[in-house]
Parts: C-alpha cells; structure tokens; sequence
C-alpha cells in the first residue's frame, strides 16, 4: 500500500506521541471524510510485556484508539481543525470479531458519517488480512 503519510507527518496533525501514537502510516486520506491507516503489530509493542506475557494478544481498548486515532487524523487534517484536538465522545456498536497478536498489521478504516459542530461520528472497521478484527462507530468532539 501507498503511503500518504509518515509518523512525522501524522505528528503534524494528531498530538499523539510515543508510546500512545499508536499508527505507523496514512494509506488513503480523503480530509474530513475517511481515512484507511496502518499499524504495523510488533512483538516489542509496549502492552505485552503485561498483556499477556505468555499468550501477547493485542487489548481490544488499544485497537479502538487505533482507529480513533485514524479518524482524528481525518477531521483534524481540515484546515479549520489544525491544532485542535479530537477526543473520544462515544463508543457504540463495538464487536471483537478476533484477537491480533504480534506479527499481524492491523488496517484501520474510518469513514466520517456525520458531523455537526465540533462533534463527528465515524464508522470505523480494523482487519488483519482481510478480516475484521474491530468495528465500532466512533464519536469524536473537537476541542
């Protein structure tokens, strides 16, 4: 897959760092309407020194953030966004549909549904090789 953006440049418009910057790369950007990013599933990744360290399988939780953190980039690369911060406003239709464990790269696509305000509602999907791991619908708010 193309990359559209880098961390670097995905640190330009998300406040996100390490270690809670938690997507390596921009595929597909259509601003302020979808987004398909990527992250790359590694065994050093931080939470499985203690998630679990025998079984590592990575916390649904974070995936969610995953594909919160995608969805920013898409509404917060408008320009009237720039420098503003997303924040989660709700989580709803949430499934885990399977577990993703080191080695995987996890795909992350969220489609901006609605918007009204400083509110926006994306409908957001992860999937390892074609499969879904993650779907959710996602509400930000714009500070």
């Amino acid at each position: 897959m193309a990359v559209v953006l880098n961390k670097e440049q995905i640190m330009e418009i998300i406040p996100h760092r390490d270690p809670f910057l938690l997507i390596d790369e921009v595929n597909e950007l259509e601003v302020g309407k979808r987004v398909v990013a990527t992250k790359y599933i590694k065994q050093e990744d931080f939470w499985f020194k203690g998630h679990f360290p025998e079984y590592p399988v990575t916390p649904g939780v974070l995936m969610v953030e995953m594909l919160a953190q995608a969805g920013a980039v898409a509404l917060l690369a408008m320009p009237e966004n720039k420098g503003k911060i997303g924040f989660f406003g709700g989580i709803d239709k949430c499934k885990f549909r399977q577990q993703v464990v080191p080695g995987d790269t996890l795909l992350l696509e969220v489609e901006i549904i609605k918007v009204k305000g400083p509110i926006g509602v994306g409908k957001a999907v992860a999937t390892v090789n074609g499969k879904k791991a993650v779907s959710a619908e996602i509400t930000f708010a714009i500070k």
